[in-house]
């Protein structure tokens, strides 16, 4: 105790020892205060890891979700083509009546029967060569059909009218 009693009688050393005592106390308060610091830090990150993988997981889960929709969406354009191709029921019952005259024209009208078949079976021949792509090439080079453009070298190559075209009168202007 002599020893601090001396230490006491000179003022540099009583101030040397209130500092060190202060200096003591605020490195405890530091080092308590650094130590929450880190506990709070350490449970930060485990708070913005368990947050990335709950985002993660919801990430993946729209994904999915979104490869999902873009699918039905697909699979619906593709139902909406199928059924435009469909024909209604309006559709058909306006093709049986087409059906149903053309057999009565065949059985009333002689002369309708041969030109029916020609006339069909062009037009068979031109939708053929339209899904093949013939008809739009000679149509994108020519300017006409290819039936237009055959139909007019047969004309230029025979003189007789008889052979030109089928021309019916109209009843009306008799």
């Amino acid at each position: 105790m002599e020893n601090l009693a001396s230490i006491l009688d000179y003022p540099f050393l009583f101030g040397l020892a209130i500092g060190l005592v202060f200096v003591v106390i605020f490195w405890i308060r530091l080092v308590i205060k650094v130590r929450i610091l880190r506990a709070e830090i350490k449970k930060l990150r485990e708070h913005l890891h368990t947050k990335f993988e709950i985002e993660s997981a919801d990430n993946e889960r729209r994904k999915k979700q979104f490869e999902q929709i873009k699918q039905e969406r697909d699979n619906l354009r593709n139902m909406i083509q199928v059924l435009n191709q469909k024909p209604s029921k309006q559709e058909m019952r306006q093709t049986q009546v087409y059906q149903k005259a053309i057999e009565s024209m065949f059985e009333k009208s002689p002369g309708f029967a041969p030109a029916w078949q020609i006339t069909l079976k062009e037009a068979e021949e031109e939708m053929r060569n339209a899904e093949k792509g013939i008809l739009p090439f000679f149509k994108r080079i020519t300017g006409s059909s290819p039936a237009s453009y055959a139909a007019s070298s047969t004309e230029k190559k025979s003189s007789t009218p008889s052979n030109r075209n089928l021309e019916l009168e109209d009843p009306a202007n008799l």
